[in-house]
This record gives C-alpha cells, structure tokens and sequence, in this order.
C-alpha cells in the first residue's frame, strides 16, 4: 500500500489518536514517542489534514499543502459571524 492510498484509507479515529499522540508527545497508553515515531506520526496527522479533511481551520494544512494562516481581520469576521459563540456581560456571570 503506498502513502496516499494509507492516508486515504485511515479512519477519523485513527487520526486523532495519532494528532493526540503527536500533541502529547505520547501513546494513548502512556509510553512515549520516539523520535522516529513522533516524526512519521506527524507527517501522516498533516497529509491527512491536507487529503482528507482539506479545512480551512487556522494552523491546519491546507489542500494546497500550505499551513493555513489567517490575518487577524479575517479571524475577527470568522467569529463575529459565528453565533454558536456565548456572549456574556459583565453583570450575567
């Protein structure tokens, strides 16, 4: 099975075991990554960020293979249009 066709076939699951370890540093068992590990975890977390879920999200690869960045202007306009955001006054909490 080559990369593409790996990638292409992992389940979600897998991948955010793989993002959790990468993120941690290690297993979901506790045991740490090695080197090695942690440097083929992380190339198979971001090539499926790019094949499979091509987001948009800031600090994601993009479909373009490029480390999605946003100007602070476009995040602003992202959340002021979200309305699944609580907004809260001072005197509500």
């Amino acid at each position: 099975m080559d990369f593409k066709t790996l990638v292409s076939a992992m389940a979600p699951e897998t991948y955010h075991k793989l993002a959790d370890a990468v993120g941690t540093g290690r297993w979901a068992d506790g045991t740490p990554l090695t080197e090695q590990q942690k440097g083929q975890t992380l190339q198979l977390v971001l090539a499926y960020q790019s094949t499979v879920l091509q987001s948009n999200e800031l600090f994601t690869v993009g479909a373009d293979g490029q480390l999605v960045q946003k100007t602070k202007a476009e995040l602003k306009k992202q959340f002021d249009n979200n309305d699944a955001i609580a907004r809260f006054g001072h005197d509500d909490l």
